[in-house]
Formats: C-alpha cells, sequence, structure tokens
C-alpha cells in the first residue's frame, strides 16, 4: 500500500487540514504514524484517490445510495468489525491473530461486547430433525422466530443470553446427534465428523475467522430483520436464508468443483477449461482484499493442504493475478479432511451466526427500522 504525507494529501483532495482529520475519523481514510516520525501521519493513497473519484462524480443523493449498495460508501455505522488496510478487525482485535487462539464462544463474547469472564451454561443439547445439515439449521431457527419474543425493548444482557441459546442451538441442528454434551463448538463438528484434534483445531479457526465480515449481504439482511425489532432468531434466519444463495454462502461449491476438477484432469488443463468457456474461476479474489484475503491466507499455511490442492490453488491464483479468498479456503478444508460436501455451508453458518446475532443486538440498539428509498424506473 502506498502512502502520502499530510501535506500531498491535503493537495492532491485540495481540502483543509481540518477536512483531512474528519475523513479519517469517519473512517473513509486510513492514516498511521511514519516510521522515521511517529509524531507524523501517512494517509492511504488509494483512500485518497476514492475521495477525489467520489466528488468527481458528484454528491446528488442518488449517486450517493448508489455508490453505497455495492461495495461502496458506508451506509451505517458499527462497532463489531471491519475491514481496514487489508486486515479483517474484530472490535479493535485484529481477525487473524484472534483466530490463533480463540473459540468461537470466545469470539462470541468478544463481537457481543461482553465481559471476560461471561460463561453462560450451555443448554441442554436438542434433538432437531431434518434431511440434510442445511434443512435442520432452517428449520430450528424457523420454530425459534416464530416462537421467540420480539427483540424491540429487552435488556442487552438478557438478549445475549439468548443469542447464546440460539448459537448453541444451532450447532446442535448444524452438527446433528454425534456431538456429546457440554463439548466446545468446534469440537461438537468435529466429531460428526469423526476428526482428531488437530483436524478440530482447524475447524476452531475457521469458525473464529468467518464469525463476522461486516455489512456482508446475510449479515445485512440480519440488521434489517432486527430494525423491525423482530426476535433474534428471525434477524438469524434473514441472514441464513441470504446464505443459501450461490453468490455468497454457497460460492465454496463451485470452488469445490474446481478443485475436484484440478484433482482429476490436472491444474493447467482445469484452469484453461474453465477459463476456454467464458467461466470466472471460483473463490479468487475479493474486492475488499485487493493484497489477498488474509482469512484464507491465514487458514490455508494452517491447513497445509496436500500439494495437489495447493497446486490447483496456486494455478487459478497465478492464472488471475489475485490470491484464494475464503471460499476457496473451506473447500480445501473439506477436500482435505473428506468432509460432506456441505460442510462449507455448515462451517460458514455456525460462525456466521455469532455476527447475525451481534448485528441484531446492536441494531435492536438503534430502535428505528432500516428503511431505504428506491429509485423508481417504472412508467
Amino acid at each position: 500500500m502506498q502512502w502520502l504525507s499530510r501535506d500531498a494529501a491535503i493537495a492532491r483532495l485540495k481540502v483543509k487540514p481540518q477536512t483531512l482529520y474528519a475523513y479519517v475519523s469517519r473512517g473513509l481514510l486510513a492514516a498511521r504514524p511514519a516510521e522515521d516520525d511517529p509524531r507524523t501521519s501517512l494517509y492511504s493513497a488509494a483512500d485518497v484517490a476514492a475521495l477525489v473519484q467520489r466528488r468527481r462524480r458528484g454528491r446528488k443523493r442518488v449517486d450517493i445510495a448508489q455508490r453505497a449498495i455495492a461495495w461502496g460508501d458506508p451506509v451505517l455505522e458499527s462497532a463489531i468489525a471491519t475491514v481496514r488496510e487489508g486486515r479483517l478487525i474484530y472490535r479493535g482485535e485484529d481477525a487473524v491473530a484472534w483466530s490463533v487462539h480463540a473459540t468461537l464462544e470466545d469470539t462470541a463474547r468478544l463481537l457481543w461486547a461482553q465481559p471476560d469472564n461471561w460463561a453462560p451454561r450451555p443448554p441442554r443439547r436438542r434433538a432437531i430433525a431434518g434431511e440434510s445439515a442445511k434443512a435442520r439449521g432452517l428449520a430450528f431457527l424457523s420454530r425459534r422466530a416464530a416462537a421467540d419474543a420480539p427483540s424491540f425493548g429487552r435488556a442487552p444482557a438478557q438478549l445475549a443470553l439468548e443469542a447464546y441459546d440460539l448459537l448453541c442451538g444451532m450447532t446442535d441442528a448444524l452438527a446433528g446427534d454425534a456431538a456429546a454434551d457440554g463439548a466446545p463448538l468446534h469440537r461438537r463438528l468435529a466429531d460428526t465428523w469423526g476428526l482428531s484434534a488437530a483436524r478440530a483445531d482447524i475447524l476452531r479457526r475457521t469458525l473464529a475467522l468467518t464469525a463476522d465480515h461486516e455489512l456482508n449481504p446475510s449479515t445485512f439482511a440480519a440488521r434489517v430483520a432486527a430494525s423491525t425489532g423482530a426476535p433474534l432468531a428471525a434477524a438469524a434466519l434473514a441472514g441464513c436464508a441470504a446464505l443459501v444463495g450461490p453468490l455468497h454462502g454457497e460460492a465454496a461449491a463451485r470452488a469445490i468443483v474446481f478443485l475436484d476438477a484440478a484433482l482429476r484432469d490436472g491444474p493447467a488443463a482445469t484452469v484453461r477449461a474453465v477459463l476456454a468457456r467464458g467461466e470466472r474461476l471460483p473463490a479468487i479474489g475479493h474486492p475488499l482484499y485487493p493484497q489477498g484475503d488474509p482469512r484464507a491466507a491465514a487458514l490455508l499455511a494452517a491447513l497445509k493442504p496436500r500439494p495437489a490442492i495447493a497446486s490447483a490453488i496456486a494455478a487459478a491464483e497465478d492464472a488471475l493475478g489475485l490470491s484464494a479468498n475464503i471460499d476457496m479456503a473451506l473447500a480445501a478444508v473439506t477436500l482435505e479432511y473428506r468432509l460432506p460436501r456441505d460442510a462449507p455451508f455448515v462451517l460458514f453458518a455456525a460462525g456466521r451466526m455469532v455476527g447475525w446475532l451481534a448485528h441484531a443486538m446492536e441494531q435492536q440498539a438503534v430502535g428505528r427500522p432500516i428503511r431505504p428509498r428506491a429509485a423508481y424506473v417504472g412508467p
């Protein structure tokens, strides 16, 4: 990442110093201390360029709305997570560093803003019927959404306890009957799939790394539902419903298909075949991480997939000049450990439950619905 001095940034933006500092405080412009003088700040050249481009396009309301709806300007305030300078941050903690030691329960405590000694008793395990993990998870959330009390007006501590009950229940639904009572959430999933302790630790990292990712589609859906005062389970159900889409939570399924073909036909031939069909190589690159998705890099480094899988990923990366993202890492975990093909969805849904519930509780504190306007283009 390139950095500019204060005077250079001001000159390019054509603003006063106070405006420059306001951009930083609003999260629109990244800044860091200069290495040779910590009292002097440097400013992200990429952020400066984006601000200049935005000013050139104008500030009409329709322009602002169009830029905000897809990978654009922030649309609401949140203290839960952000992506800055190529890093995913959980309430001030680097998510990759956090995942080295944290369980999903630890991550819930962090993202739900609970004290370090917060340790609610896990509820009794519940038998949840369904033909697949996805069906069981959606059924569990549907039943709770229909039965639970609205979140509106309830105390934050009470909501946090309900959120923990929902998190454990969702894990029960996804894991099935094999897991033991009282086991950590990642261990329940590992028991379901018959994994060793070492492999269970990869699941722990995966759950911590997928717990939240700012305003992704499923999280925004959860916040919209929560903004109406709906039960926490309804907000999580809205998030899970968005997750089943092929452009979001099911993106790893396409990565599995690619890796399967690469293992069968060879990486180079598979890459050529995909590109010759005019298709995109799956799970490569990420708009928020121009230098590479740190979640995928950390997970693949810990996983150390067998050479054939690593070569397939490298071939796709070399073909596009971009790095694998978290969906490719989930696909690699699935094939390396010979897990069921729905394992990426199970891991993503179990981990992201923490984020959906965190955002639902944060949105509930706002106390008003999310209700944007549409730009009408009909007759």
